[in-house]
């Protein structure tokens, strides 16, 4: 072969490379099925058109559809289709193991899989790093673990930033993300699940100037009927989650409404503990506590009749912890019950509610007091009793609830973020549920726990418990007796 036409099949070869390229560039589904052999469904075609098309894209989805995963495989995505070291990815979480163990974890995926397919991607890759010879062209980290002034340094042709989960990021790092983002080919997703109206990101999916992309388990293909491929398929949101969620939170629980309709949830104006305070409660504090800060243990006890529930929340000083919970109908039972909880937790003190069968269970545990099998204060509490402040509450359970379901919220003292989801969630829906009104005197009156029950077709025994818990009953005021001189005679 001349060298004229080997010239020329070198540049036939090359341009159709960069033919190649820019067709993956411009097309990220055909990307994902050419380089991973994978299927996006409809609304992940969306979200990856948007981040090439759009500076700013925000995605509010419910649970189920592929969230972390997207996020992944426009990382990858990012890195193979723009020239080798102009591009970078920045990733956050709230969390650790939302960074590593579900982003990053995506990310490895694809990266071995491309590798298993015969079409490697450039670089090598670790747990949350992504490099290119010496350069790290993507990494992940979460929010406390960025050094603000060196995050806002890193600078490219081409930068990606992906905020996973975004309703738990605060504030700080979405500024920080747009100051490393700035140039025309930048982009930035915002991806979670829309479960704090207070959020910054609840702000940014209300901001015209961002792409939202909403997505609710009914857009999904085991409702919409889609084609997708069976494994893809059984991977998404079913209609057995939505009918669970239903059956557990209700269809007009927060809960409910942002894990499956995708949709944010709203401050209730008659509610008494608002959702966006108790969700900022939720996030992981950027400051560990003291051990002398979780010192005091306590654990509330709201008791369950006629069959529901008997749930028990453990506080450590602000920190909202574990849960016991169980059905018995036995006192003797449910007392040996109450006192496992308080060996586990060595709880200096416990509140009862005492209303029904709670005060023969306060009058047993008192008793073992006294036998030595615990050393436990124990408190009796009658919610339907007059409040200590009357003028201002109509009996004691209004008090409660607004002076320690309110204002504890809104005061941020509170710290659910160690909770487990589930047991969150509950917790969630439950201290949002009760309503507040006025009455004729000008006092709150929170609706008894059967109007709440009866409204929302579960009763509210876990955030009694919690309410419980936190509760500190008014000390006795001592009389002072005037000392009168005797005058001898």
């Amino acid at each position: 072969m001349s060298l004229l036409a080997l010239a020329a099949a070198q540049l036939d070869e090359q341009t159709e490379e960069l033919s190649v390229a820019e067709l993956y560039a411009a097309d990220p589904a055909l990307w994902a099925r050419e380089k991973l052999g994978e299927h996006l469904w409809s609304a992940q075609v969306a979200i990856s058109e948007s981040v090439r098309d759009h500076r700013q894209t925000a995605v509010q989805s419910c649970h189920g559809v592929g969230k972390s995963f997207m996020a992944s495989r426009l990382t990858a995505w990012w890195l193979d289709t723009h020239p080798p070291g102009e591009a970078r990815v920045v990733t956050t979480a709230p969390t650790g193991d939302q960074v590593k163990a579900i982003l990053w974890s995506e990310i490895n995926g694809a990266f071995a899989k491309a590798q298993a397919r015969g079409r490697p991607f450039l670089g090598r890759i670790n747990e949350t790093d992504w490099k290119l010879d010496k350069r790290l062209i993507a990494f992940g980290r979460k929010p406390s673990d960025y050094n603000p002034h060196a995050f806002q340094g890193i600078h490219a042709k081409y930068v990606l930033v992906i905020l996973d989960e975004a309703c738990g990021i605060n504030q700080q790092f979405w500024t920080a993300a747009k100051a490393i983002a700035t140039g025309e080919h930048c982009r930035i997703l915002a991806i979670g699940n829309p479960d704090d109206p207070g959020s910054q990101f609840a702000r940014v999916c209300a901001n015209d100037r961002w792409n939202t992309i909403r997505i609710s388990a009914f857009d999904t293909p085991n409702f919409t009927g889609e084609a997708v491929p069976n494994d893809l398929l059984e991977m998404l949101v079913s209609q057995a989650y939505v009918e669970d969620m239903a059956d557990e939170f209700g269809e007009e629980s927060p809960t409910y409404i942002s894990k499956v309709t995708g949709e944010f949830p709203s401050d209730s104006e008659d509610g008494v503990v608002r959702l966006s305070k108790v969700r900022a409660c939720c996030r992981e504090r950027q400051t560990p506590w003291r051990p002398e800060q979780l010192t005091r243990v306590e654990l509330g006890v709201d008791l369950g009749a006629g069959g529901d529930e008997t749930c028990i929340r453990e506080r450590r000083g602000p920190v909202v912890g574990r849960e016991w919970k169980f059905r018995e109908k036995d006192p003797v039972k449910t007392v040996a019950r109450i006192l496992e909880a308080i060996r586990e937790s060595q709880a200096e003190a416990v509140k009862v509610d005492v209303i029904g069968i709670g005060w023969g269970i306060v009058g047993s545990l008192r008793e073992k007091r006294t036998q030595g099998l615990h050393a436990a204060q124990i408190v009796g509490v009658n919610v339907a009793e007059a409040s200590s402040e009357p003028g201002r509450f109509k009996n004691l359970r209004s008090q409660i609830w607004w002076e320690i379901g309110r204002k504890l919220s809104e005061d941020l003292v509170w710290d659910m973020s160690g909770l487990e989801e589930a047991d969150r969630e509950r917790l969630v829906s439950q201290l949002t549920a009760p309503k507040y009104s006025v009455d004729s005197a000008g006092r709150t009156v929170v609706e008894p726990k059967a109007e709440t029950r009866k409204r929302i077709g579960r009763s509210p025994d876990n955030a009694d418990a919690l309410l419980l818990a936190f509760y500190r009953p008014p000390q006795p005021v001592r009389k002072r007796v005037a000392l009168r001189s005797v005058n001898p005679r």
